[in-house]
């Protein structure tokens, strides 16, 4: 299984937002700024941006204090929101080769058991244990990483590593 550079940046800029912005509802941050701290090319995080909000995970504000901010908390988004937003189902990472049609684009008949049949129920177990691992993880965490790590905020004085 692979994530996508799409997938890897989103997660950063939610992270960002939720760091950055402390997690207070209605701060919002700057794209250019995210763009900076996380060396994410800003008008690619702006096509990042435009996915999380279709799926309800950001919204962004107009005006000079403007920006995206994170529409619900840190500790309800987890990172299986952010995998499924930029990068689809989680299941159809892993090869599930159990829906494969005959040459009629029928399905196979199933009384039938195969080495397919075999590794095909070990995908399944595996892509549903990763979900639930990226739905037990919630952005809050990635928080509490930062903050235990000494990641700096923006605005405390202190210089800015970037990843």
């Amino acid at each position: 299984m692979r994530l996508s550079t799409k997938t890897r940046y989103g997660v950063r800029a939610i992270f960002d937002i939720a760091y950055h912005g402390q997690d207070q509802p209605g701060v919002a941050s700057q794209a250019k700024d995210i763009a900076r701290r996380e060396d994410i090319p800003l008008r690619y995080l702006e096509q990042i941006f435009q996915d999380l909000k279709r799926a309800g995970l950001v919204e962004s504000k107009r005006g000079p204090r403007g920006g995206y901010y994170l529409k619900r908390s840190a500790a309800e988004i987890t990172l299986g929101d952010v995998v499924r937003a930029l990068q689809g189902s989680i299941d159809e990472m892993f090869v599930v080769e159990e829906n494969e049609a005959n040459g009629n684009g029928e399905r196979r008949p199933a009384a039938r058991v195969t080495s397919r049949t075999v590794t095909c129920a070990l995908w399944r177990e595996l892509a549903t244990h990763v979900s639930e691992w990226f739905d037990s993880v919630a952005i809050s965490d990635l928080v509490r990483r930062g903050e235990e790590l000494g990641l700096p905020r923006s605005g405390t004085g202190q210089p800015m590593y970037y990843i």
